[in-house]
């Protein structure tokens, strides 16, 4: 079971990433870009996600839902996060948030993370 303080620490620490409060949700941001949103009680993870690929994504795992009818214009997918492990969380964190930045961001994430964000956050990693 996924809470937020399993990828708080993601969204603090990933190259060109901050974390924002907007009126009451926390939210990872880019630039101006938000590539994750939670719910007002932290229950729901939106995430940005390929808007080619999201059908499938939730038709094949119940887990996964779209959102309103209103945001299908944008690369999102949402997820109750007592339904994902915290590894799973992690890596969806960090697959939205190579969306928006630079892929030579993204390679120098995956050369100093190879094995991926791990059951641990960044910040406790050892080298």
């Amino acid at each position: 079971m996924a809470v937020v303080d399993d990828v708080l620490p993601l969204g603090e620490a990933l190259d060109r990433s901050y974390v924002v409060t907007v009126r009451g949700r926390l939210k990872f941001r880019v630039g101006s870009i938000v590539y994750v949103a939670f719910s007002h009680d932290e229950t729901v993870m939106g995430f940005a996600f390929p808007k080619e690929e999201r059908q499938a994504l939730v038709d094949s795992d119940p887990r996964f839902h779209l959102p309103d009818a209103s945001d299908m214009r944008f690369n999102w997918v949402h997820a109750t996060l007592a339904e994902l492990d915290a590894v799973e969380a992690r890596e969806l964190v960090v697959d939205a948030w190579r969306m928006v930045v630079p892929q030579k961001v993204s390679r120098a994430y995956d050369a100093s993370h190879p094995d991926g964000p791990g059951p641990r956050s960044p910040r406790q990693r050892t080298s």
